[in-house]
């Protein structure tokens, strides 16, 4: 579980120095993260302010209700609590609006992923308005 965090959060702070730069150059490890203010599926948050103090992970994924990534999100959603124990906190972002994620959300909250049980989804997952598509779900 801890080489996965780490993986992670090496790729995230990998993608957010060339986010911040503006730039397609490879990130650096310890470069700062985009700040963003965004309506989410668990409200309005701040990034990273809201989240100050935790190890942070920024999981972006091309579409809401593909397999592959409700599988990706299925097995966050079940790790969970061992991210918390590690003081990970989990920020979900796409493309997909708001809707979209909502509804997203509640259908997979209702499986039983890989004999797991149903997950209960306690991070965001946010919209980003500027490069939302609009779609009716």
């Amino acid at each position: 579980m801890k080489n996965v965090a780490i993986l992670i959060a090496i790729l995230f702070f990998s993608a957010s120095h060339a986010w911040s730069q503006g730039t397609n150059n490879i990130p650096l490890l310890g470069d700062n993260a985009p700040s963003f203010t965004a309506e989410s599926t668990t409200g309005k948050i701040s990034f990273p302010k809201d989240y100050a103090g935790s190890w942070k992970i920024l999981f972006s994924h091309p579409a809401d209700f593909t397999p592959v990534c409700s599988s990706e999100l299925l097995e966050l959603g079940a790790m969970q609590n061992d991210f918390n124990k590690l003081g990970v906190k989990l920020v979900v972002l796409s493309t997909d609006p708001l809707e979209s994620h909502q509804n997203w959300v509640k259908s997979m909250e209702t499986l039983n992923y890989n004999d797991k049980g149903p997950v209960k989804f306690n991070f965001p997952l946010v919209a980003d308005p500027d490069r939302s598509v609009s779609k009716k779900y």
